[in-house]
């Protein structure tokens, strides 16, 4: 293969500086406002869901940023490693580091989207027919890659062919996992337009994830810019298609070569991206849920709140046995009075009728074990702007009354409210699929499961399966309204801050 060419002199000689658009966030020097810090880039408001910028208050008012109070506070992952590895650096906020001998500038405290290098590829590869996409396997002409060191800080972000990475065999990522990522997505808007939707709440999850791991924390707004440099110059991977979009995996790896359990001193942040076709390519089809308490995804003080590859890998089995059953999902469920929590990867959420004309949709509340999801926050904003009546928000579809809770629901209260005509709907959220509509619960197969355990889930409820109401198409009422509302924004239909223009 020819060795790849720079893009562009101008582009190997001198930094690329971001622009400021009305659109985008203060990044750094380069723009006319200052760069927000990092407590204020965690906080600030991120909009609210009819495309006006509001104030913190009125962002929280509006559940634009879901629910505060079960936050876990960022870890500084510097202090971390400093105590754990014995290791010298400069201290946060000095920008460059240096060396001690020779004051050499050696890296950065934070990505510098300034010192961006960008070598195109001179063997672009052919689009396939968005017909043929299957997620996950398809990926565009190029990548970014920026990698950190615990002595030299970050180094300049390049974006270049996509290829294999070189790893030691001895890499932390292959012996302990300390792994994470983010899911976002693109879309191409009718004018032809690329958008990403609500970056910022993908880099705010990102950001508390490294601190889980004791990786190293960055400016959100600026790894956007660099991604959405990234998208940019693979635009023609987007698909315009409806129901397509070019899948963002952001991702983060621990790359020190050696062997031993601690803060890594290497990290390896990198973004590609992958052209996907709809979730359900022939409409939608709601799922069965196998609810389990036989195995457990989270527990309180666990990692089930971050985004981290380990949190999949341990639900490959029970999702196998669950579908040896007849069933596609797992209902995760948590404690002895069996609360639900999560759908297979997704979010949760329940519509009960409370009576008088009232419904109630409710979602479990984080509590340290549930991933906040960036889809799951814009329903519950969208659904909250809706149901306050101080508010001029209004969604036809939606019940004029409509309570928005978030508090914990188990099974024998799902049970109970089936029973009694009561239960609504049950939908899962998430990037893949938006929402997945639930059909069905059940809990027992008595050909391939013995009931041997008395405090069981399949025991206590005696394999009944729970059926859910849909509609004609698939989905419940609340599922289809946000399906409608939420892809609104992403494709530009609907205008949001929560869009963002890419070029």
């Amino acid at each position: 293969m020819p060795a790849p060419r720079l893009l562009a002199p101008r582009l190997a000689t001198r930094r690329w500086a971001p622009t400021c658009r009305s659109n985008v966030l203060p990044l750094s020097s380069h723009c006319a406002r200052p760069a927000p810090s990092r407590s204020q880039q965690r906080n600030k408001s991120t909009g609210s869901p009819d495309g006006s910028t509001s104030s913190a208050d009125t962002s929280s008012s509006l559940g634009g940023r879901g629910s505060a109070k079960t936050k876990t506070p960022p870890v500084d992952s510097k202090q971390v490693f400093a105590a754990g590895q014995a290791q010298s650096s400069a201290p946060m906020g000095s920008g460059q580091r240096m060396d001690p001998m020779t004051g050499e500038v050696i890296g950065m405290d934070d990505i510098d989207a300034s010192a961006l290098q960008i070598i195109e590829s001179d063997s672009p590869k052919d689009l396939p027919p968005s017909s043929s996409l299957v997620f996950g396997h398809t990926f565009t002409d190029h990548m970014l890659v920026i990698p950190w060191n615990s002595e030299s800080g970050w180094s300049p972000p390049v974006i270049k062919q996509y290829g294999n990475l070189s790893l030691d065999p001895s890499s932390t990522v292959f012996h302990y996992g300390p792994c994470l990522f983010e899911g976002m997505k693109a879309y191409k808007d009718s004018q032809g337009r690329v958008r990403i939707f609500r970056p910022d709440k993908n880099m705010e999850r990102m950001n508390r994830s490294a601190s889980r791991l004791a990786f190293p924390n960055f400016t959100g707004d600026t790894l956007i810019e660099l991604i959405k440099r990234l998208v940019s110059l693979d635009r023609r991977w987007v698909p315009a298609e409806k129901g397509h979009s070019l899948y963002i995996r952001p991702t983060m790896i621990g790359t020190q070569a050696a062997l031993g359990v601690g803060a890594c001193a290497d990290i390896l942040l990198f973004v590609i991206c992958s052209p996907v076709g709809p979730y359900y390519k022939t409409g939608f089809k709601p799922v069965s849920l196998l609810a389990t308490n036989n195995y457990v995804r989270a527990w309180p003080g666990g990692t089930g709140g971050y985004k981290l590859g380990s949190n999949y890998a341990s639900g490959v089995v029970p999702q196998a046995q669950a579908a040896a059953l007849g069933y596609q999902q797992i209902l995760w469920l948590f404690g002895d009075d069996d609360q639900v929590t999560e759908v297979g990867t997704m979010n949760l959420f329940m519509a009960f009728d409370k009576g008088n004309g009232v419904t109630e949709l409710v979602t479990p509340p984080l509590d340290d074990i549930i991933l906040p999801g960036v889809t799951r926050d814009s329903i519950l904003a969208l659904a909250r702007a809706h149901a306050d009546p101080e508010t001029s928000f209004k969604i036809s579809s939606l019940p004029d009354k409509l309570e928005v809770s978030e508090r914990k629901v188990t099974m024998a209260e799902i049970k109970s409210a089936a029973s009694e005509g009561k239960l609504l709907e049950i939908f899962g959220s998430g990037t893949a699929a938006i929402v997945s509509p639930v059909e069905r619960i059940g809990s027992f197969v008595p050909s391939l499961v013995t009931c041997t355990l008395a405090d069981s889930v399949r025991c206590r409820y005696n394999g009944q399966s729970i059926n859910v109401p849909v509609g004609a198409d698939g989905l419940g009422d609340i599922a289809r309204s946000m399906l409608t509302e939420v892809v609104g924004r992403q494709t530009g239909e609907i205008p949001s801050d929560w869009s963002v223009v890419v070029d």
